[in-house]
């Protein structure tokens, strides 16, 4: 399976971090945390949005951007509302990063002007500040995913209480239409 890598900087909130654990759970994505971070990794506010998906998660943690990049080497891109480049028109390779920034204050500039056509912007209308991080994560991830071919990624579901080719039989009168 193709790797693809979560990166938070400076994560403030243990919600929003949480729900990107899950999110990076059920995608098979690594998390890495760099430091400093507004919440401890005992902190249950983070445990809690995590929800029972924590024994999933390849989880890493650095102290500083310094340490982070002694220790990695990929493909990485810098997801940023200051970036001139779509998300969605880049292509990923295999063993790609994912940059996110804090939620206050985003990336680090100094960070973005050494990477510039590494910087991707997912789009969204000019009054508003940004998305959630934690939706941010979601959309950069799955736009890797689905250029990927979401490479062992269940794709249908089943339904519990009926059956799908039973259901395609229902008539256009059902109940619910």
């Amino acid at each position: 399976m193709a790797s693809l890598h979560i990166v938070l900087v400076e994560p403030e909130i243990p919600q929003n971090t949480g729900n990107i654990a899950r999110t990076c759970a059920v995608t098979g994505a690594a998390l890495h945390l760099v430091g400093p971070m507004g919440f401890t990794p005992d902190d249950k506010k983070l445990r809690h949005a995590g929800l029972d998906y924590w024994p999933y998660l390849t989880l890493s943690y650095y102290d500083s951007l310094h340490d982070f990049f002694s220790k990695n080497q990929g493909n990485f891109f810098f997801f940023s509302t200051k970036a001139q480049n779509r998300h969605s028109d880049v292509e990923y390779p295999d063993n790609c990063y994912l940059f996110f920034g804090k939620e206050s204050a985003g990336l680090p500039e100094s960070l973005l002007v050494q990477h510039p056509d590494a910087c991707v912007r997912i789009p969204m209308m000019n009054k508003a500040r940004s998305l959630n991080l934690s939706n941010s994560v979601a959309v950069g991830a799955f736009e890797v995913l689905r250029q990927w071919g979401y490479p062992q990624l269940s794709c249908k579901g089943q339904l519990r209480d009926y059956d799908w080719a039973a259901a395609r039989a229902l008539r256009p009168d059902s109940q619910y239409l």
